[in-house]
């Protein structure tokens, strides 16, 4: 009876888990972040001369799905920087330098959730630890060898 516990509890620990840290995958877009806006690439070309004022840059850059934080992008490496387009607000879009000629224009998505904490996955945590913690008093109060 006690080790169909012990199991139960290690499954439940080993499910929360999972659902916390899910396996990795491919991105399924381009795309860059700037200022916890998340911005999707798009093979609009922006000219020269449409160029406005220097927005950001990217600070971090990953080619494996995640969260990350920070002017992040999952196609263009750090250093690469985005620009306001004239006669367009920057809630709905940027261009990416690709070259010293070349823009890419970057469409507005809405926020970023990697920036920020999420509630949902910080109670997984606390529920998986309160599981742990009450697994190990159980064994430690209950474990009795078979004799």
């Amino acid at each position: 009876m006690r080790k169909s516990l012990l199991l139960v509890v290690v499954c439940l620990l080993a499910g929360a888990f999972m659902a916390v840290n899910p396996v990795q995958a491919s991105w399924a877009y381009s795309f860059v972040v700037n200022d916890g806006k998340i911005y999707v690439l798009s093979e609009v070309h922006v000219e020269p001369e449409q160029i406005g004022d220097k927005v950001g840059k990217v600070t971090s850059y990953s080619d494996e799905e995640g969260t990350y934080s920070g002017n992040f992008s999952n196609s263009y490496p750090k250093g690469t920087e985005y620009f306001a387009v004239h006669g367009i607000d920057i809630n709905e879009a940027i261009a990416i330098k690709i070259s010293d000629e070349s823009y890419l224009r970057a469409n507005y998505e809405g926020e970023y959730e990697g920036n920020r904490f999420s509630w949902k996955k910080g109670l997984l945590y606390l529920g998986g630890l309160f599981l742990l913690v009450m697994a190990v008093l159980f064994v430690k109060n209950n474990w009795k060898p078979i004799q």
